[in-house]
């Protein structure tokens, strides 16, 4: 077991026992009395942990988030730096991947995640470290890094949207669960043209493919919430700005890192939004934390 204190870990491998999960502390009697709590809720490709730790905990200790999902950790299992992650006050749970590729985290700050399950279901051959579901609070929380699918067209791009088609699925049950849930992560999706700088550079890259679109339109009609958009629908919020022609310092972005919340949760929204300021600083990932604020 790989949480913090891995005595408290327990593990559920059947989605449709998800709810039983969160409802033990929100049984009817307690929902008629509960008083939710403002609580901040963070999705950030790291783009390496090992690289950009000391930018990530410097991050935490600004802007305190309850729960951080982390994408792209680029570690072998052994290698997560479960005591420096600790120091600052979070409990972990983690997927790493040989070779170091890919790799998913959640963070608690002042507790420990609960393991839901640590893959996406519906390829038992996948080793790729992109998935983990977690309860937090009385929150499942599932941590996504979407195969990015260059260059396409090929077998990347296939994998891309077979994985997204898992992800649909199992995300059905997940939003009807009735309990709340989070989908945070790097979907590798820029959803609209609106969620895209001005260029015909991206014009063949997977992220913004007509399938690609597609299949993130099917996550949202069964009913989840793009929190970004929920608050902010005109703006031009941008979530990633690749290192390359100086397209940070050009704001030429996109937006590919998103929350999706389902109906028991999108009520609860208070705010949303980019610490895009982080991805100014020296040893930055090319992505910025993305947050949202629920009560």
């Amino acid at each position: 077991m790989l949480c913090v204190k891995d005595q408290h870990i327990r593990k559920w491998d059947d989605a449709r026992s998800i709810p039983a999960v969160v409802k033990a502390d929100l049984s009817p009697h307690k929902r008629a009395r509960v008083e939710y709590h403002a609580m901040k809720i963070a999705t950030f490709n790291i783009n390496s942990i090992r690289g950009r730790l000391p930018r990530l905990v410097e991050w935490l200790d600004e802007a305190h988030p309850d729960v951080v999902c982390l994408q792209e950790l680029r570690i072998y299992q052994e290698e997560f730096p479960v005591d420096a992650i600790r120091s600052a006050g979070y409990g972990a749970l983690w997927q790493g991947q040989k070779p170091r590729y890919n790799g998913v985290a959640v963070l608690a700050r002042g507790g420990e995640p609960v393991e839901i399950r640590r893959s996406l279901p519906g390829d038992t051959a996948d080793g790729q470290a992109r998935y983990l579901e977690t309860a937090v609070a009385g929150i499942v929380v599932a941590c996504i890094y979407a195969p990015n699918g260059n260059p396409q067209p090929g077998p990347k791009f296939d994998y891309k949207l077979a994985w997204l088609d898992r992800l649909i699925r199992h995300a059905g049950g997940l939003c009807a669960s009735g309990v709340p849930v989070v989908l945070a992560g790097d979907f590798n999706v820029v959803p609209t043209q609106a969620d895209i700088y001005a260029t015909t550079s991206y014009d063949d890259d997977a992220l913004v493919q007509p399938q690609s679109r597609a299949a993130f339109r099917r996550l949202l009609e069964q009913g989840w919430t793009d929190a970004i958009r929920a608050r902010h629908p005109h703006e031009t919020i941008y979530t990633y700005w690749d290192y390359m022609r100086k397209r940070w310092e050009r704001n030429a972005g996109l937006r590919i890192d998103h929350l999706l919340l389902n109906r028991d949760l999108a009520p609860r929204l208070v705010d949303a939004n980019v610490d895009r300021s982080v991805r100014g600083r020296a040893g930055a990932s090319d992505h910025a934390p993305t947050w949202i604020e629920v009560r």
